[in-house]
């Protein structure tokens, strides 16, 4: 049976907010069995935890920010997210001493080394999975995205993704989370934005940590980054590393196909809302097997 797990001891890491531009430092520690991912601001005294739960997202633009009863916020949750679901740690606490994770590299490919030097630990519990037995969607304009019922136990995502410019166009790609193929062919995707947008960003206070060491920067139709591309097309793979970490907030992993057609963080956010308000279209599931046996070997 598929358990779950946790790190074996805790971890640090720190660096700038991609949007805030604070620098901050993020101390990961072990956590329970059933007590899911959750963050602290250590620099809010008695601001309480701040779960991962789609139900405490306080806003999504250019990032998922979550907000608890108390008021207490943290920003840009979604890579660290993703790196916890593409590792199947279930168990974390995250404690923050600032208001946003930090970007680092602007893929989630440090956390995944950070989580793995920590080493992961077995909780001898069953993992419960959430199993979608109806499509749930959620629409704006265009763009759409949907869970629908599959026959695996892991989470598939199809992803397409439409830009005008040409440095991105139209790019489609398809995944099956699981833990190789997360760190060799998602991880390492960095976010992206377009250089023209700087100026408006900077005066709505978003991208005053953004740089070409934590973003891909793409000026009249190309990429001005000296490095290039990681991948011919990680644009698109940064948003199927989005999806992960915003599906994440359903508060465990869930088994069911995800397509998404120009999909965004408030879209992944309000789809997972939908589904746990609609307790008819998913049931809880154990697994025979681990999906992530490779990253506990």
């Amino acid at each position: 049976m598929a358990n779950q797990h946790t790190i074996a001891g805790p971890a640090v890491c720190a660096g700038v907010g991609v949007h805030t531009g604070a620098h901050t430092r993020v101390v990961l520690r072990p956590a329970p069995v059933n007590a899911g991912i959750a963050f602290v601001r250590s620099d809010l005294p008695d601001s309480g935890l701040i779960p991962a739960d789609a139900r405490l997202v306080g806003h999504s633009e250019l990032g998922t920010t979550l907000r608890n009863a108390s008021g207490a916020e943290i920003a840009t949750v979604e890579h660290l997210l993703a790196a916890c679901a593409g590792l199947g740690v279930d168990n974390l606490i995250a404690e923050i001493d600032g208001p946003e994770v930090p970007i680092l590299d602007g893929s989630a490919a440090p956390f995944v080394q950070v989580l793995l030097n920590a080493g992961l630990r077995d909780q001898h519990a069953p993992r419960r999975v959430i199993r979608v037995r109806r499509t749930i969607e959620a629409t704006h304009g265009a763009k759409r995205v949907a869970l629908s019922p599959t026959d695996g136990d892991a989470l598939e995502l199809d992803v397409t993704i439409r830009f005008s410019d040409p440095a991105i166009g139209v790019q489609r790609r398809t995944a099956r989370l699981d833990h190789d193929s997360f760190r060799a062919d998602i991880a390492g995707a960095r976010t992206f934005g377009f250089m023209a947008d700087l100026a408006m960003m900077h005066e709505r206070g978003r991208g005053r940590g953004a740089s070409f060491d934590n973003t891909v920067v793409i000026e009249q139709g190309r990429v001005i980054n000296p490095e290039g591309l990681r991948f011919e097309d990680e644009f698109v793979r940064h948003k199927l590393l989005d999806a992960i970490g915003d599906l994440a907030l359903a508060g465990a992993p869930i088994a069911a196909r995800y397509t998404g057609d120009q999909p965004g963080h408030a879209l992944n956010t309000r789809l997972v809302q939908a589904l746990l308000d609609a307790p008819d279209a998913w049931t809880w599931d154990t697994l025979d097997a681990p999906v992530y046996a490779a990253a506990h070997a």
